[in-house]
């Protein structure tokens, strides 16, 4: 039996699921001894600027600090990560930065039957071009993604585990290899998407005004000024106007040692519900609305409770987007342990009888 619905992946299914599990523990009058906080903003996909930053403002305003927050975030993946031969869990301990320019280029107009050497449309192309020819620099192993790898590296068969096992001599060799497919280009690099080309009004003007939309993801091993002073080098025409829309750097690296409180009772409330699974640290490479919590802790991990196909992943935003009802009862569980395991110092041994569900 499946739920299918816009938003049963990201992010509705684990708003509900954490309401649910907030549902079953007061009806069994459970008494958390540290306190915790619930926020459900209404705008994260448009960088909570109505929702979590007022949450954390509110809450900053009033002198709380927090142990850890948990955002949704990265997964259980099952099948998508090549070499794999069973699911692992990521929990995501930073996330990319972000950089949106508009390219503008003008000049005079002018009749298509004279046309210039060069258009407003041409030199704009060829900017374009150029980003897409000149990638960012590959920097897999100067960010949190090296450790990733590091310890999924016995879930790898042979001689995978053994390259894995020692990146300290095979990460360049690694590295190139995941930069042949979009999604460990992701990880390994600042990602450069042309999303937006305007230009033209006519099919006898040439167009005074030409101008594109060019969206970065940042690694987070660079800064927002690194990556502009790169665009404008590998642009290299002082025609090209570049205007800056909107940016922020990479989130800081939250911890995930052993020491670490946070990380450790997500990993065992991920272990507790997904049958002992594997857990690593990851890089989210899109962004969540967590960082407008950074003031309040330094902690921050992004998790969501579900168990992803490759095949799910392609439904995130798009077509036949669902989730099957064992995996929502999977989210509700975790919600519930989450809860409990934090309510202590030391991870509890023992829990509900959760079959109730």
């Amino acid at each position: 039996t499946l739920f299918r619905s816009w938003g049963t992946l990201d992010d509705k299914g684990a708003a509900i699921g954490l309401l649910q599990a907030l549902d079953f523990l007061l009806k069994r009058n459970h008494r958390p001894r540290r306190t915790f906080y619930i926020g459900i903003g209404h705008d994260e996909e448009v960088h909570g600027h109505k929702g979590a930053k007022k949450i954390a403002a509110k809450m900053e305003a009033e002198g709380v600090t927090l142990s850890f927050l948990a955002d949704e975030g990265l997964a259980v993946l099952d099948g998508v990560i090549q070499g794999m031969s069973r699911p692992i869990a990521l929990i995501g301990t930073t996330e990319k930065g972000s950089l949106t320019v508009t390219l503008t280029v003008e000049m005079n107009p002018g009749h298509s039957s004279m046309p210039p050497q060069e258009t407003s449309i041409g030199i704009l192309a060829a900017a374009v071009s150029r980003l897409e020819q000149n990638p960012m620099p590959n920097l897999f192993g100067y960010g949190p993604e090296k450790a990733t790898f590091e310890q999924l590296a016995k879930e790898f068969g042979f001689p995978i585990n053994v390259v894995m096992s020692n990146l300290w001599l095979f990460s360049p060799l690694v590295s190139r290899l995941l930069e042949r497919k979009t999604s460990g280009n992701a990880i390994v690099r600042t990602t450069t998407a042309v999303t937006i080309f305007h230009a033209g009004v006519k099919e006898n003007i040439i167009p005074p005004l030409a101008n594109a939309t060019v969206n970065l993801r940042i690694h987070p091993a660079q800064t927002v000024e690194q990556v502009i002073d790169i665009l404008k080098n590998t642009i290299g025409d002082d025609r090209v106007k570049i205007t800056i829309e909107n940016a922020f750097d990479p989130l800081p690296v939250s911890p995930y040692d052993e020491t670490s409180f946070g990380y450790e009772i997500l990993r065992q409330t991920i272990r507790d519900v997904f049958s002992n699974i594997t857990v690593a640290p990851g890089v989210c490479i899109g962004n969540t609305d967590s960082g407008h919590f950074v003031n309040l802790t330094q902690n921050i991990y992004r998790f969501s409770p579900i168990s992803m196909t490759p095949e799910d992943i392609g439904r995130i935003h798009g077509l036949n987007e669902r989730i099957s009802v064992k995996g929502y009862e999977s989210m509700v569980e975790f919600y519930i342990h989450l809860i409990q395991n934090a309510d202590a110092e030391m991870l509890p041994l023992s829990h509900y009888d959760l079959h109730e569900l």
